[in-house]
């Protein structure tokens, strides 16, 4: 028998790669929510499913939590399709609607048995080790290491299975309409994965963490690569982090497990969000301090030439006056001109600065491809 500590990391990194996985497609298709409004909206699927069949140990009421889950998809994207609402709007509409529905059955027909908003809506990890599965005497392991391992491979199943589909109806679905590929039914194929992915997860790791899985870790993944081979690779490497990290800061504080989770998938977001290599902010600030420089560069390098041989080239090209020229302040000139005489494209004669042969060739080339015309002065 695995340690209880073991067992709940185990359920928790299971539950992260698990949502992960969908989450990607969700993220990339700008229905990252779709997860929240589904975790909400199978309430009113389980208060149902309970008043038929009496028995808060049925399987009946994740079977019913996963229709419900699949209708919110499908209603949702009945609404988008009629063009009169927009997607964040249907989303608004459909599991406000279906979870008030949930609540109010829950007030009027069950209020004597312990079927309440804690029971249905937040898991908690720390009791996965006391859920059992046996057979013939034999134990199993924690029921959640069963099912979240079984959803893991039949998510991962899926994606394999409709990989191709699935990329082309997200990034170009004319185009896999046009091929034949129906997207409809690989939406809606998606949201079915969806829906059983919160129902299997939200009753062992709760609706946040459960939200929080899907949408934060394809979310840091996406600024760490543009590949969705990789992104789907990372998303679950990222679930993994979250699960084990969150575990290990919740043991050592004494915090609330699901919500140690999802706060070190926020913090690995805001890591990426800071330094990813191409889409952090440091990456851009970096890229667009080098395109400044560069575009100052070739203003300088056309300002010598447009003022070359003229009666104005003492006065205009001087280095003391040049900075009063190109409304540039002094210190950032000096930057620019020592990296164009790095370049050779300048050199200095005194007080004046001249173009080398490189840098004259340099400033009739962008002057060419700018189509003859000067830039203006800033």
């Amino acid at each position: 028998m695995l340690a209880p500590q073991v067992e709940i990391m185990l359920v928790a990194a299971l539950a992260g790669a698990a949502c992960a996985l969908p989450g990607v497609f969700l993220f990339l298709r700008r229905m990252a929510l779709v997860g929240d409004a589904i975790s909400h909206a199978i309430l009113f699927g389980i208060v149902v499913t309970f008043l038929i069949v009496r028995d808060l140990r049925s399987p009946w009421l994740l079977i019913g939590a996963a229709g419900t889950g699949v209708l919110t998809a499908v209603a949702v994207e009945a609404l988008r399709r009629t063009g009169r609402v927009k997607e964040d709007a249907a989303l608004g509409l459909v599991f406000p609607a279906l979870f008030s529905l949930g609540v109010v059955g829950i007030a009027r027909g069950v209020g004597n048995i312990h079927l309440d908003l804690d029971a249905v809506l937040l898991g908690e990890l720390a009791f996965v080790p006391f859920d059992r599965l046996t057979w013939r005497g034999w134990d199993l392991g924690p029921r959640g290491v069963w099912v979240m391992g079984g959803l893991l491979l039949l998510n991962l199943t899926m994606i394999l299975a409709f990989y191709k589909e699935w990329t082309l109806s997200t990034f170009d679905p004319d185009l896999a309409e046009i091929l034949g590929f129906r997207p409809a039914v690989l939406h809606d194929l998606l949201m079915g994965m969806t829906a059983l992915t919160v129902v299997a997860a939200f009753d062992v790791a709760g609706v946040v963490l459960v939200v929080a899985m899907l949408v934060v870790p394809p979310a840091t993944a996406a600024l760490l690569t543009d590949h969705l081979a990789r992104m789907l690779g990372l998303s679950v490497l990222l679930g993994l982090a979250s699960a084990l990290g969150g575990y290990g800061l919740a043991y050592a504080l004494d915090l609330s497990i699901a919500g140690s989770m999802a706060t070190v998938g926020g913090i690995l977001f805001a890591l990426a969000f800071l330094g990813a290599p191409g889409h952090g902010l440091i990456a851009q600030a970096r890229q667009a301090a080098r395109q400044r420089r560069h575009l100052a560069q070739q203003m300088l390098v056309i300002h010598l030439l447009s003022h070359e041989g003229t009666e104005a080239e003492h006065e205009e090209n001087c280095l003391r006056t040049l900075p009063l020229h190109l409304r540039w302040d002094p210190a950032f000139a000096a930057r620019v001109i020592e990296q164009a005489e790095q370049m050779g494209w300048v050199v200095r004669e005194g007080e004046l600065l001249r173009l080398t042969e490189a840098g004259r060739q340099a400033a009739c080339e962008i002057i060419g491809s700018n189509g003859g015309m000067m830039p203006l002065s800033r």
